[in-house]
């Protein structure tokens, strides 16, 4: 079996942030079919600024908030639909089977989830898993595939973005960050 696809981008600061959100929103617009991505880090690494821009990638105008008490914030883009899940109050796994988490992960939407280590054993597997955690003075993002369907989306974005960013796995990589 061949190693996972990853990729990793160096984001000297919030603008950069949001610059790869919004180059991953865009390959999404485009993508025919929906990605569970969990977003992961400490808590003020970036996440909510990532999936900023990815909203902002996709279309979005409006303002995005992060949904810590709602626990999640749906999205309708062009007819697609993202939910925004940010799982950090979330006192227990089931908590989700009672506020119906299965019924947001319908084919061809994109579920962005924020903590999704609190959600463990009712979440789906991501198909994209993105890291972000401090590097020096700027943030490091890592994705990764999960699934085979994250591995062909990762390829995708990776051919189509133009970010500059370093991989390894059984696609070649652009850049050496």
């Amino acid at each position: 079996m061949s190693e996972p696809i990853h990729r990793s981008v160096y984001l000297a600061d919030e603008s950069a942030t949001l610059e790869l959100g919004a180059s991953l929103g865009e390959a999404l617009r485009d993508w025919p079919n929906g990605l569970v991505v969990f977003l992961e880090g400490n808590l003020g690494a970036g996440k909510t600024t990532l999936c900023r821009g990815l909203l902002r990638g996709l279309g979005h105008s409006g303002a995005v908030k992060s949904p810590t008490y709602t626990l999640v914030e749906p999205y309708e883009l062009g007819g697609r639909t993202l939910n925004h899940f940010d799982l950090y109050r979330l006192g227990d796994p089931e908590e989700l089977e009672y506020m119906g988490i299965r019924d947001y992960f319908k084919a061809g939407d994109v579920c962005v989830i924020e903590w999704p280590e609190r959600g463990a054993g009712v979440l789906p597997e991501p198909d994209l898993r993105v890291t972000v955690t401090v590097d020096g003075s700027g943030r490091r993002a890592r994705l990764q595939g999960g699934t085979s369907l994250g591995e062909q989306w990762l390829a995708y974005w990776t051919g189509s973005s133009g970010v500059e960013c370093s991989g390894e796995g059984t696609s070649s990589s652009r850049g050496d960050q």
